[in-house]
């Protein structure tokens, strides 16, 4: 049964002031954490950074994000820890839009003047600078309330000559938001009302009984005007993560777009795009697309976002190019499944590989695995053994609760607790921080995660076998120490609300730093037994915390921003100066807790063994839950079909005869080849 908005309220009030509680932040910053990781996580932005300012003069803001489209988002919240779902009503909204735009033309006029240390500072310096390159500004209120039936769109317009566009998310918004199958909010574009007239098609479909597609002919104004308009949301997730890792114009492309407009269509590869529903209509000129809901680009981002560069930045003209799309029509119901696969293998030409890191990777399959079978110790204190629930895949922890009783749904919570619930989005930034230069978490998830996904694809193609159970245990005393030290900045005296995400990040690298240079590692597999950092490791944390905090609050001349300053590699080079003065400032006690390279190196020998050992054991299990009748057929089909070696003709004539005869550890990783390989023919 569908939950009403004002259960959803509820819901999101309490998980919303439990992560207030678990991470020791304030209510509003929690508020503005959870929104914002929602509003990330489906593409509406692209990262966030808290930064709450009053002023009274009728201002306020709550936090922004400059993406690198030249456009800058900025939220100001609705919040007042309301203990009942109330109504926002168009005056509220008014009033919340107009403090925070008079904040956004007070920035740009530089007539305000806060404390030079402070986020809002950076903030309104950052807003002055980036005048000139601002192309669009979008004003977003996050409100706990409900929106007013009465209420109309707020009309988009302008602000200081730069265009400006108006977004509330309000309750029911994000119980939409989170109910969607897709778990997103489908983008639906009228192209009649964009553009004044329709999209000319020709259906490549052969009737009713198959799935609707067209070709397309895309007038690449329309292609860049979208992209402008929608930017990231235009992208299917996997794109989007592909584009995060890589820049965003292709050298190639743009050269044919300056040079050789007319030879465009030709010499690129075009655009494969999904939607869940199409309108049409016939004209004299022939078919029409008039609308389109959730257009999604699935292969080709580079073309679009490139299209969009090259005639903002060279002031190309586009109106003689034109861009091949294929289209195909896929439902909400078929969407999650044909969408991956649509993208996979019209990615193949151009291999995304690690980038697109899809949800249904192996990788992201067996951490899933490890964290719904590893048992982690009881805490001090505690009773009972808990799991860390990996969500591979968005709106996964609450979907397994979806159809539960509410005496299943508290036994689900007990076993896995909100608070122990991670993403891939928190994975990435848990071990890149130790692993990878720092600066990449604080230029936001998603490209924080591209990065990972790039390494780890890489590592995983090279052997799997690292991507064990130790590796799992060790990302979760990473994730203990990771949220371990976001309250233990937020207790301290010196801070004042303003760069806990740069200082986090920073202060866990230079624990990796000081360490290694020791040769010495953290005991990560104490941190796992204790689900706990000890008080030793705190109080060397908060002594790193503050000597970092005290470096980045000052930047080098001409550099006004401190978290702009913190995504320079410049940054983290100043830090690694420090290392060693940071090392003798930490007690002696914290050293002896630690455990030599040479150690570990050991541990992990034995760990990537033992994975060995089960993918054998995985291997085998498939190669058994196949019908022999069925290896019989594969054989048969095949052999007729000239797909096998001699050794692979032996081997499958073995898999024909079990349990009679039963094949190697080796002739069964073989199997799941010749399985693979006769998927892809269409043979099973």
């Amino acid at each position: 049964m569908e939950q009403t908005v004002e259960e959803f309220f509820h819901d999101f009030r309490q998980e919303m002031l439990a992560g207030a509680e678990a991470n020791s932040t304030y209510q509003l910053e929690a508020f503005m954490e959870t929104v914002s990781n929602e509003l990330i996580e489906t593409g509406f932005v692209e990262g966030f950074e808290h930064c709450h300012y009053r002023a009274p003069r009728g201002m306020r803001v709550d936090g922004y994000w400059f993406n690198d489209e030249g456009a800058l988002d900025i939220f100001v919240a609705d919040f007042d820890c309301r203990r009942e779902l109330e109504t926002l009503t168009r005056t509220d909204v008014d009033t919340a839009f107009k403090r925070v735009v008079n904040f956004f033309e007070a920035s740009l006029q530089g007539s305000l003047e806060p404390d030079v240390t402070t986020p809002e500072y950076g903030l309104m310096r950052q807003i002055a600078d980036r005048c000139p390159m601002l192309r669009q500004v979008n004003f977003y209120l996050t409100s706990e309330r409900v929106l007013s039936d009465r209420f109309q769109a707020f009309p988009d317009g302008e602000v200081g000559g730069i265009r400006a566009t108006y977004h509330i998310w309000d309750m029911a918004r994000f119980q939409r938001q989170r109910s969607s199958r897709s778990h997103k909010e489908p983008l639906n574009i009228d192209f009649v009302e964009m553009f004044g007239n329709g999209i000319a098609c020709l259906p490549a479909n052969l009737g009713s009984d198959s799935y609707q597609s067209y070709l397309i002919v895309m007038p690449a104004p329309t292609l860049a005007a979208l992209y402008d308009r929608y930017s990231a949301r235009l992208m299917e997730q996997n794109v989007r993560t592909f584009l995060q890792a890589r820049a965003h114009v292709n050298k190639g492309i743009r050269t044919t777009i300056l040079n050789e407009p007319d030879m465009f269509f030709a010499y690129n590869n075009g655009i494969t795009a999904t939607a869940q529903e199409v309108e049409t209509r016939m004209t004299d000129g022939g078919l029409q697309i008039v609308r389109m809901k959730d257009l999604q680009i699935v292969n080709g981002g580079q073309t679009t976002a490139s299209l969009f560069h090259t005639q903002r930045r060279d002031k190309a003209d586009l109106s003689g190019i034109f861009v091949q799309m294929k289209l195909s029509v896929i439902d909400s119901e078929q969407s999650e499944m044909v969408v991956p696969r649509i993208s996979e293998y019209a990615n193949t030409q151009n291999r995304v590989n690690a980038a697109d890191f899809f949800s249904n990777h192996p990788f992201h399959v067996r951490m899933a695995d490890f964290s719904r079978r590893i048992w982690a110790p009881a805490q001090q204190g505690a009773q009972r053994e808990t799991k860390w629930f990996y969500e591979r895949a968005r709106g996964q922890y609450a979907d397994a609760q979806s159809k539960l009783t509410i005496a299943e749904q508290k036994r689900f919570r007990a076993e896995y607790p909100k608070t122990q619930m991670f993403t891939k989005t928190d994975l990435a930034k848990f071990e890149n921080v130790f692993d990878d230069h720092p600066r990449w978490v604080n230029l936001g998830s998603q490209k924080n995660f591209a990065r990972y996904a790039l390494r780890i694809g890489k590592e995983w193609a090279k052997s799997s076998d690292g991507f064990n159970e130790l590796y799992f245990k060790r990302a979760i005393a990473r994730g203990i120490l990771f949220r371990a030290v976001e309250k233990l900045v937020s207790a301290q005296p010196w801070y004042n609300g303003g760069y806990r995400a740069n200082i986090v990040a920073y202060t866990l690298s230079m624990l990796g730093e000081v360490t290694k240079r020791r040769k010495m590692t953290i005991d990560y597999q104490r941190i796992w037994a204790a689900q706990a950092v000890d008080d030793v490791s705190a109080q060397a944390l908060a002594i790193i915390a503050t000597a970092v905090n005290e470096d980045i609050i000052q930047p080098p001349q001409g550099i006004s921003n401190i978290s702009e300053w913190c995504k320079r590699d410049g940054c983290w080079m100043r830090l690694l100066d420090q290392a060693d003065h940071i090392a003798e400032l930490l007690p002696e006690e914290f050293w002896t807790g630690l455990v030599s390279i040479e150690e570990n190196r050991h541990e992990t020998k034995a760990a990537r063994q033992t994975q060995k050992i089960d993918n054998g054991i995985e291997v085998q299990r498939r190669v058994f839950e196949v019908p022999p009748a069925q290896w019989s057929m594969i054989l048969r089909e095949c052999v007729s079909r000239r797909l096998l070696t001699p050794k692979e003709v032996g081997i499958l004539q073995i898999a024909a005869q079990i349990p009679a005869k039963i094949p190697s550890e080796r002739q069964c990783a073989i199997l799941v080849e010749i399985l693979s390989k006769a998927q892809h023919e269409g043979i099973v």
